[in-house]
């Protein structure tokens, strides 16, 4: 499917936010940001790729570095900063913080800082789709480190068998925090072992939000059809640490020239150069749109900030008991 003009500069747009918004983060966190924050930096054209091809009322299932997550699915900023700042008008009330982002107003069922544990829930979510029979799509982000795991090779086994409306999206980005891919994996290419669950699996450029976004748009497609689940591997990578408590961005197992080399493949730039190439954009209409991302940035700052702290007895509401 090509790409429209709107969809590709919309999707530009979220990349771009993301991008500032984790720059942002960065100074927040140097001035006390409270709890473990896990960035996005280059990883932004899967999230934008694959949410790109879904509607408002479809459902994401994400991982600890789920914000880029949210704002994809097109999250409110504001309750985003103000859950990070642990306060009240945060999208889970401040006490989520960034590895539990939820907001089902946007299809978005929640982060979850255990690895692979989202897959399971996104299969039961795709099940409850299909006894409904609504025609959503369920997406259930997982990284590499999550692919050798137990509820990842049981969610395929479901997906498969039941014919899920689902896409399971690998965000391969090399790392087990800090244990390289050759090392944690008896495969490189994850995508291969869609085969062993009776689904279709494809690899996919991480660094490229059109190719993405195409590869995500037929599995979507597929899944609404009922012809089942489908298994996307992006080959992506971080430029900053596993998160921001390590201060060296990951270079006590990983070199300045492997992270340089991927920067020259930044998915900002390639998306950049794509739209002004089809000159479907300017220069003077990106520095608009970088403007207004950092502008719109600042006020869910300052709203955050002049939120209410989250009270210590908060703890005890929202809690399921039997």
């Amino acid at each position: 499917m090509a790409i429209s003009k709107e969809t590709m500069i919309s999707m530009y747009e979220k990349m771009l936010l993301s991008r500032r918004v984790d720059e942002k983060i960065i100074e927040l966190y140097r001035a006390g940001l409270p709890g473990m924050i896990h960035l996005c930096l280059g990883e932004e054209a899967v999230a934008v790729g694959v949410c790109g091809a879904l509607n408002k009322d479809d459902y994401v299932l994400s991982t600890h570095r789920g914000k880029g997550h949210y704002i994809a699915k097109g999250g409110n900023l504001k309750a985003l900063i103000a859950e990070l700042m642990a306060k009240k008008t945060g999208s889970n009330k401040g006490k989520g913080g960034a590895m539990h982002i939820i907001d089902p107003s946007v299809g978005m069922l929640g982060a979850n800082g255990i690895v692979g544990s989202s897959l399971p829930i996104a299969c039961g979510v795709a099940l409850s789709v299909k006894l409904r029979g609504s025609q959503q799509v369920t997406v259930g982000f997982f990284g590499d480190g999550a692919a050798n795991s137990g509820p990842c090779h049981e969610s395929m086994n479901l997906a498969g068998i039941w014919k899920l409306p689902l896409v399971l999206v690998c965000e391969n980005n090399y790392y087990q925090v800090s244990v390289p891919l050759s090392r944690h994996s008896s495969v490189q290419d994850f995508y291969i072992r869609a085969a062993g669950y009776g689904i279709p699996g494809y690899k996919v450029d991480g660094m490229d939000v059109v190719a993405v976004y195409e590869a995500t748009y037929e599995a979507v497609l597929r899944a609404r059809n009922g012809e089942g689940a489908t298994l996307l591997e992006c080959k992506t990578y971080r430029f900053r640490g596993h998160a921001e408590s390590d201060p060296t961005r990951g270079l006590a197992y990983r070199c300045e020239e492997e992270i340089a080399s991927w920067e020259e493949k930044d998915p900002i730039k390639r998306a950049r150069e794509f739209l002004l190439d089809k000159e479907w954009i300017t220069e003077n209409d990106l520095e608009e749109m970088d403007h207004r991302c950092r502008q719109e940035i600042e006020e869910a700052v300052a709203f955050a900030q002049n939120s209410e702290d989250v009270p210590p007895e908060w703890a005890l509401t929202d809690v399921f008991k039997s």
